[in-house]
């Protein structure tokens, strides 16, 4: 059973039921391999190169330009601690959403790379139609390290919707980032995950995916060996679980040893 769309005039996504598993919150809703995800995106993007928009989120446009200050003092602390050297593997990261965002911000670094790794159609189009010098597509983390050496690994909204985002984040803890920042990432203060479907208004896209909300006492008591929290913040996404407003965080890790 697929779960009805959302109401168009009520909020931009809606989270619904408390499911077991990913299989089957995924048989509940259409997926995230939609093709109308990818084209408003690529539409939005183009947008913001021509200066018809300042920047672009979630497939919508924005006519001024927020720029996301705690991910970027993030960043510059990391080049600081480089030399100038910022080299970000933002996984999930569309179609270059943040790196087109913090562009202008970041523009004095004298090395600058952004790599993002995604699905096979958004890492198509965006080799196509958005790569630069400073910006590139690749399938897998793996593919991007054999080009780059990334110090900085970007989970800007992706973790609460992989399958499983604590054995994913093990794994990336294993990697030699120097950094893992966890940006716009729907925690609560429950003692277990509650895995919803997210149904997305219909005007932004006609679409309903598995959504995690991550237990944070489980995330405090569960962090990756060798690695520390050296920042926290409040993200700029606010949404409703069953009523009740969640403020959705931003963690900075910094390997420790």
């Amino acid at each position: 059973m697929i779960p009805l769309a959302a109401n168009p005039d009520g909020p931009d996504v809606a989270y619904v039921g408390d499911y077991p598993d990913f299989p089957t919150a995924q048989s509940h809703s259409t997926g995230y391999y939609n093709t109308a995800i990818l084209e408003r995106t690529r539409v939005a993007l183009h947008k913001v190169l021509r200066g018809e928009a300042a920047y672009e989120r979630d497939s919508a446009t924005f006519d001024k330009l927020e720029l996301p200050y705690p991910l970027l003092a993030i960043l510059s602390r990391v080049a600081a601690e480089n030399s100038g050297r910022l080299s970000v593997l933002d996984f999930g990261g569309s179609l270059g959403s943040t790196y087109f965002q913090c562009r202008s911000f970041l523009s004095a670094l004298p090395h600058l790379e952004w790599s993002i790794v995604e699905q096979p159609a958004h890492v198509a189009c965006g080799a196509r139609e958005f790569a630069n010098e400073i910006l590139r597509f690749y399938p897998t983390i793996d593919a991007c390290r054999q080009e780059r050496h990334p110090n900085l690994l970007l989970l800007s909204g992706v973790l609460q919707y992989l399958p499983d985002p604590w054995a994913f984040l093990r794994e990336a803890a294993t990697y030699d980032f120097q950094w893992i920042v966890l940006d716009r990432t729907a925690f609560i203060p429950t003692e277990r995950d509650r895995l919803t479907v997210e149904v997305v208004s219909p005007r932004l896209y006609p679409a309903s995916y598995p959504a995690w909300f991550l237990s944070r006492p489980r995330f405090l008591s569960n962090l990756p060996l060798g690695w520390t929290i050296e920042a926290e913040f409040d993200a700029i996404d606010r949404q409703l679980l069953d009523g009740v407003a969640i403020i959705f965080k931003g963690v900075g890790l910094k390997r420790s040893s």
